[in-house]
C-alpha cells in the first residue's frame, strides 16, 4: 500500500489560526444533563455542519489564481454548502455537482450560497468524475470532500476543540464516510492524548469503513450497497486514500449501528431540545446510546454530532412518533 504523508499537530495548530472567526468553536452538552456523556454540536457552524471547518482551510490556502477560475467540489450536502459558503467569503465562484436524491434542505441551503448545481445519479463515484471532468474542461479549482490533507487538517480543528473543552474526555465517537472528520479529529486527539480512545461510527448499510480497517486494505461499495441508509451524508462509497492512512494510524475502531438506532438518537435529541442532529450527525450518539457494552470504558465521551440539516417532514415524523 501506497504511503501518504500524514498531519502533524503544526497543520492542525496552523488550520485553526487560519479558522478563527470563520467557524464556531462548538459547545460540549451534557447529554442528559449531569450524565458522563457529551455531545459536540457542529450544527451550530454557519452551514450546520462541521464540513466548513475542511472546505475553508483548504480555500482560504489557494492562489489568487486559483480562486479566479472558480471553485468545484462534488457533495450530497454538508460539504456542497462549506465550498459554497467558503467561495462567497473569498470572493469567488462556487459549482457543484450533487446527486437529484440529495435532501431538498441541503440543495436549497447550497444553491441560497450562490453556488452553481448540477445533478447527476446517486453514486459518489459518477459525482467525482462529473466535477473533475468539468475542472478540466473549464479551469475550475477542485475542492475535494474528504481525501486531501488540508481538508483533514480543517476537520481535524474540531478534536483540538474537545481537549480544550473537555481535556479529561476518555472517549470519542465520530461519524464516518470517506473519512475527512474521523481522520482529522483522530490525528488532533492522539498526536496530544495517545491514551484517548477515538472511535468512528458508519450505519450497518453503509459499513465500507470497518470493512476496510477490518481487511488491511480499502473496501470500496456499490451506490446500490449505500443508497439504503437515512444518512444520507455517509454514503461514500469508499474510504479516501489519505484517510485511510489516517485511520489505520490513528483510530482505534469503527463500530456500525442499524437504521433503527438511528431514528431513536435523532429523537432522543429533538425531545432533549439540546440540539438538532440529521441522520448522518446522529450515528455517534447511536452508538453511546446503544452499543456502549462493545464500546471502551469512560468516564467522560463525547459524541460528535457532526450536522443539524434535518429535512422538515423527517423532523415531523420523528416528533409525531
Amino acid at each position: 500500500m501506497q504511503d501518504f504523508p500524514l498531519i502533524t499537530l503544526d497543520d492542525l495548530q496552523a488550520a485553526q489560526r487560519r479558522l478563527a472567526g470563520v467557524v464556531v468553536a462548538t459547545p460540549l452538552v451534557r447529554f442528559p444533563a449531569g450524565s458522563g456523556l457529551y455531545l459536540k454540536t457542529e450544527g451550530n457552524q454557519p452551514i450546520g455542519s462541521f464540513k466548513l471547518r475542511g472546505a475553508y482551510n483548504k480555500a482560504a490556502q489557494l492562489t489568487p489564481e486559483e480562486l479566479r477560475r472558480g471553485l468545484i467540489s462534488y457533495s450530497s450536502g454538508n460539504h456542497a454548502q462549506g465550498v459554497a459558503y467558503a467561495a462567497r467569503a473569498l470572493g469567488t465562484k462556487a459549482l457543484i455537482v450533487m446527486p437529484a436524491s440529495a435532501p431538498a434542505i441541503k440543495r436549497e441551503a447550497t444553491a441560497a450560497l450562490g453556488a452553481e448545481i448540477v445533478f447527476v445519479g446517486p453514486s459518489s463515484k459518477e459525482r467525482q468524475a462529473k466535477a473533475e471532468e468539468l475542472a478540466r474542461l473549464h479551469g475550475y479549482t477542485l475542492i475535494p470532500p474528504y481525501d486531501d490533507a488540508a481538508i483533514i487538517a480543517g476537520q481535524g480543528t474540531c478534536g483540538l476543540e474537545i481537549l480544550e473543552q473537555l481535556p479529561t474526555v476518555e472517549l470519542v465517537l465520530v461519524p464516518v464516510s470517506g473519512g475527512g472528520l474521523l481522520s482529522g479529529v483522530a490525528a488532533a486527539i492522539k498526536l496530544q492524548r495517545p491514551d484517548v480512545k477515538v472511535i468512528g461510527v458508519e450505519p450497518e448499510l453503509a459499513a465500507d469503513a470497518r470493512a476496510s480497517l477490518l481487511s488491511g486494505h480499502i473496501v470500496e461499495y456499490t451506490a446500490a450497497q449505500t443508497v439504503g441508509t437515512v444518512a444520507d451524508g455517509l454514503r461514500a462509497q469508499s474510504l479516501g486514500q489519505i484517510n485511510f492512512a489516517h485511520i489505520r494510524r490513528y483510530a482505534d475502531d469503527i463500530v456500525t449501528v442499524s437504521e433503527a438506532e438511528i431514528h431513536q438518537a435523532m429523537r432522543a435529541v429533538l425531545k432533549s431540545a439540546t440540539a438538532v442532529a440529521e441522520p448522518s450527525g446522529a450515528v455517534a450518539l447511536a452508538a453511546a446510546l446503544f452499543h456502549a457494552d462493545g464500546l471502551p470504558a469512560a468516564r467522560q465521551t463525547v459524541a460528535i454530532v457532526s450536522g443539524s440539516n434535518l429535512d422538515p417532514e423527517l423532523r415531523r415524523q420523528l416528533l409525531q412518533d
